[in-house]
């Protein structure tokens, strides 16, 4: 594995005879992360996707591409803490699949933060958040979906690109034989008969639908905390800004983070929760759980972490498509 990380850091534009140490991270359920410090005490990362014959969701191919991507517009957003992309390649032949190799963000990750992120800290880390959140979503894309191209082109419409996306997700439940609460034919009619919703959404913001505490960086250095880095952009896309609250209240209530709103305001984010907002949200946070769901298969969680998606996101999926199936197919 050495040799194969010399060959992507120095092919990142790193020479190798600089770098101290390095080693591999944890966490993370689909690549293997590696940090390489180097001796003038500057680091990257190095993210290595599954292999070509791995499994995975339609969604995640090219995914290398997408977060790349992700942080080169982010780079041109004041102030919002992102790594710089040095390299990426989709199917590259020197890694043998997709990898990234990315510049180290200060910090650690929110979730597990020792002393806990609390009181005054908290609010003011969580209004910094929303600021950089708002920024993100001012930039415009050229259509919506995933840029990876990975479900086909980008849509003219909002409504087709989600459709297309929840379609992408039953799709691998069938082709994994995931146990989904109803079939998935059934629950791609739940989702139709809800999605004219969604057509008042006519700009494709940049989202990166993955913001929970753990791919959040926590800088403490100096006089006072502040977000080190956003990172792990994989499941970004062009879409509804509404989309990106799922994740930052994940299994929680984004209406009541009121620094985290505050933030967004000053920074220029608009959000009204009114019924249309919140049946978005749901939709989203439906489709999230889907891919959690999905995706414990190919990625061969163990029972422990399939318990705990049981409680979390299964049994939630279930109340949202009975809800949904007792309001009516077609209820809006």
């Amino acid at each position: 594995m050495t040799d194969l990380l010399r060959a992507l850091v120095e092919a990142a534009g790193v020479p190798w005879d600089g770098v101290a140490d390095h080693e591999l991270l944890g966490g993370g359920t689909f690549n293997t992360v590696y940090r390489v410090r180097c001796a003038d005490g500057s680091g990257v990362v190095v993210k290595l996707a599954p292999g070509r014959d791995a499994p995975i969701l339609r969604y995640e191919r090219g995914i290398a591409r997408t977060e790349a991507g992700f942080y080169d517009l982010a780079a041109g957003c004041d102030g919002v803490p992102v790594p710089a992309a040095l390299r990426s390649e989709v199917d590259s032949e020197l890694a043998g699949g997709d990898f990234i190799v990315m510049t180290e963000c200060p910090g650690d990750p929110w979730y597990g933060l020792r002393p806990p992120v609390e009181g005054t800290e908290r609010a003011a880390l969580r209004a910094e958040l929303g600021r950089h959140v708002a920024v993100l979503h001012s930039v415009t894309g050229p259509g919506f979906g995933y840029p990876s191209g990975a479900l086909g082109p980008l849509r003219s419409s909002w409504r087709s690109a989600f459709l297309e996306m929840v379609g992408a997700a039953l799709d691998d439940a069938d082709r994994f034989e995931v146990t989904l609460p109803r079939p998935a034919a059934y629950l791609r009619e739940l989702f139709e008969g809800r999605a004219g919703v969604l057509d008042s959404v006519e700009r494709p913001a940049l989202v990166h639908f993955d913001l929970w505490d753990g791919n959040i960086l926590v800088d403490r250095r100096g006089d006072h905390a502040r977000v080190g880095g956003l990172v792990d952009a994989e499941r970004a896309f062009w879409g509804d800004p509404v989309a990106d609250f799922v994740s930052l209240a994940l299994f929680g209530d984004i209406e009541r983070d009121e620094a985290f709103l505050a933030g967004y305001t000053a920074g220029g984010g608009r959000v009204t929760f009114d019924a249309e907002t919140r049946l978005r949200l749901l939709l989203y946070r439906t489709y999230l759980y889907l891919i959690m769901w999905v995706e414990a298969v190919p990625r061969q969680f163990d029972e422990g972490h399939r318990i705990w998606l049981r409680q979390q996101v299964f049994r939630p999926l279930v109340s949202t498509f009975d809800s949904w199936a007792g309001a009516g197919v077609a209820g809006r």
